[in-house]
């Protein structure tokens, strides 16, 4: 990566904007995150790859549901009047007695 200086002032309330070309550089856009090292008396600024939020809660749901379904334990069909408004929501027409086609993993 080449060599580039910018300047960038802070405002009153400590922010800075990052100047566009270290933008492009490190290839972050709005919404897009860096994150600030201080090593000795400089700061290395890099992206921040997006990791998948993952909620302990939600796993732990998944997992107890995946072990139901594969018992047939308290698993039963949705009644007809939810099912009717889901597919009414869908702007697609779904057959449910298509085969699914792919991998499908819980």
């Amino acid at each position: 990566m080449p060599a580039i200086h910018e300047v960038a002032t802070i405002t009153s309330k400590g922010q800075i904007t990052l100047p566009k070309p270290i933008r492009q550089a490190l290839g972050v856009d709005f919404g897009g995150k860096v994150a600030f090292d201080l090593r000795g008396s400089q700061v290395v600024v890099t992206r921040v790859e997006d990791a998948p939020h993952e909620d302990p809660a939600i796993g732990s749901f998944l997992a107890l549901l995946e072990k139901d379904i594969r018992s047939g334990q308290r698993v039963t069909a949705l009644p007809e009047d939810l099912v009717r408004a889901m597919l009414s929501a869908v702007k697609t027409p779904v057959d449910l007695k298509d085969e699914i086609e792919g991998d499908v993993a819980l």
